[in-house]
């Protein structure tokens, strides 16, 4: 099967024992936003906050994403599949900042996987992923500590995050963010924690 995304080039590339080849790619909003709409309009993506937008509103939203220094937005590929929607953001200059000591080295992260096919069985999906993604954010980038903030009630992230090697931090309150190009309602977080160290041992 020939890769669409093979002439894009990748921030990272690994191939992980077990699992396959996991490549982060810059997002490209306009060719992306149709897979993204269908990821994030399903009911298990509830928690990514863009259930009922239009495909154009996802558009925009990345588009926006495009023009931040402070935030990034990248497709994971999985044996030339797509696997994976992540996004980096400097906590102190998210709404995050403002409800945790941000430390210098510290990088927040968003992870949404993309649904399973009909009928496939996915063993060893999310560690997968999570090995790639862990080497690219604290090693690609250079960063000390990984701040995750999933919300209370989703607790398969939780859990997720915990089988991760994530430390639990303290619950807080997101405040909402009313501005032209974006609007988020508060928000109920269980922050979390991943250090190089515990993930890599350096």
């Amino acid at each position: 099967m020939s890769d669409p995304y093979a002439s894009r080039p990748a921030v990272h590339e690994q191939t992980v024992d077990g699992f396959g080849t996991v490549r982060v790619l810059p997002l490209a909003p306009a060719a992306d936003a149709p897979l993204l709409h269908r990821w994030v309009s399903e009911e298990r993506a509830v928690f990514w906050g863009m259930n009922g937008l239009t495909e154009q509103q996802v558009l925009e939203i990345y588009a926006h994403m495009e023009t931040l220094d402070t935030h990034h937005a990248f497709l994971l590929v999985k044996d030339g599949a797509p696997a994976g929607l992540l996004q980096t953001y400097e906590p102190e200059a998210d709404r995050v900042g403002a409800c945790y000591p941000v430390e210098p080295g510290d990088i927040g992260m968003h992870l949404l996987l993309a649904p399973p096919e009909p009928g496939e069985t996915r063993s060893g999906w999310t560690a997968g992923l999570a090995v790639a993604v862990s080497a690219y954010v604290l090693l690609g980038l250079d960063r000390r500590r990984i701040v995750v903030d999933p919300d209370v009630a989703n607790e398969k992230a939780t859990a997720r995050f915990a089988r991760q090697g994530f430390t639990t931090g303290p619950r807080v309150v997101l405040p909402e963010v009313d501005l032209p190009d974006v609007y988020l309602p508060r928000k109920h977080a269980q922050l979390a924690f991943l250090t190089r160290e515990v993930a890599f041992g350096r």
